[in-house]
């Protein structure tokens, strides 16, 4: 019951109102503002509109893009497609050897594949080169679990993480302790 009585107070709120809203003065106002104006000359009145300034703006921002862009591209694939054309087969002379580029029909794709995008070869190159340097990863990490598996075999020290002369206190005292250990004799 409370959530009714919560949902029925802003209902009964506007009931309040609506005898202003439908007041002939806001009716009036929601048709159509006039400005009333004096004078001698024809029309008398002025209709009162919302701002279209931001629509024009957009608009114009459009067409400015649209003539920016647009325009020289279509004028660039029309030239190119006029006066160069698609690429005609031929037979390829003895000892020459075709460019990567050479191989697309047209000529917007040349340029693209020739000053844009980089060879079929150099990214087999670069997709080798990633897998040589993973495979390289995985050779040291194998190397590094096996020194790990070494050094807790032996029970012995991380020498690469000291330097030499502190790891010489460390085997001088593992010898003596070696020593100790022979004399004791378990």
């Amino acid at each position: 019951m409370v959530g009714w009585s919560r949902l029925l107070s802003p209902a009964a709120q506007f009931a309040n109102y609506r005898a202003v809203l439908q007041a002939p003065a806001c009716r009036n106002a929601l048709q159509q503002q006039l400005r009333r104006m004096g004078g001698d000359h024809g029309h008398h009145h002025m209709t009162v509109k919302p701002s279209r300034f931001q629509w024009d703006k957009f608009k114009d921002l459009i067409h400015f893009y649209v003539m920016l862009g647009v325009v020289p591209i279509t004028a660039l694939v029309l030239c190119s497609n006029i006066f160069v054309g698609p690429a005609q087969l031929a037979e390829i002379p003895e000892g020459y050897v075709p460019k990567y580029w050479e191989y697309e029909k047209h000529p917007i794709s040349r340029f693209i594949s020739r000053y844009i995008y980089s060879s079929q070869q150099q990214e087999y190159e670069k997709a080798l080169h990633n897998l040589f340097e993973e495979n390289e990863k995985a050779q040291i990490r194998k190397l590094e679990e096996e020194v790990r598996r070494k050094m807790s075999e032996r029970n012995d020290y991380q020498s690469y993480y000291y330097r030499p002369t502190v790891a010489k206190y460390h085997r001088i005292s593992k010898e003596a302790a070696d020593e100790l250990e022979a004399l004791r004799g378990d």
